[in-house]
Parts: C-alpha cells; structure tokens; sequence
C-alpha cells in the first residue's frame, strides 16, 4: 500500500467520526509512509512520533489512532503528532500548541 491509499481509506473512516487530516497534506502522507513502514517492521501501526517497543502488547496505547488521540484532539485541537486534527485547528480557528506526552514513562521502552 502507498501512503495516498492509505490516506483516502482513513479520511473516509475518521471524519464522519471528527478527526481530520492535517491540511499540510506534506507532512500526512510522511506520517503515512512512516506508519506503512513500522507496519512492516513490527506487524502493526504504532505512532510514528514515538518509540515503539516492537512489542505489539506493549505498544498498544500507542497503535495509531493510539489512545491518547481523543483527548488530545479535545484539549488541543490535534494529536501529539499532528496527524489528525479538529475542523477549528486545519482552519486556524484555534490556536496551535504543543501537545504534550500524555504516555506514561514507565511504557517507554528504550
């Protein structure tokens, strides 16, 4: 799969459900082609902004859309990687800030 098919299979999913891709369709489609290319390492799609374990038990949480994406969304307007984002945040609405790490730092494995 190429990272334009993967982005128009997840835009049909995840809008009717409020999440929107990121308007700088630049750094989507590297976002995709980074999770296509975990995907082939470890046999599953862990977020590409962090470290994956290779464990898929582990890195639950973090499978994109990890876990933490709702909340984020929420409280910032987008996930911590930028990949999906609110209506108000692609169309400037909101202000655009640092979404922290909401993962537990016993979960990192390094």
């Amino acid at each position: 799969m190429q990272p334009a098919e993967l982005y128009e299979m997840l835009k049909k999913v995840q809008e009717p459900k409020g999440y929107f891709f990121n308007k700088d369709k630049d750094w989507v489609l590297s976002i995709l082609q980074d999770l296509l290319v975990i995907k082939g390492r470890y046999g599953y799609t862990s977020c590409p902004c962090r470290l994956a374990s290779g464990n898929r038990e582990n890195d639950q949480d973090i499978m994109c859309p990890c876990i933490y994406r709702q909340d984020d969304v929420k409280d910032y307007g987008s996930c911590y990687c930028n990949l999906y984002v609110s209506r108000q945040w692609n169309e400037d609405k909101i202000p655009h800030k640092y979404v922290p790490e909401r993962r537990s730092p016993d979960k990192i494995v390094f």
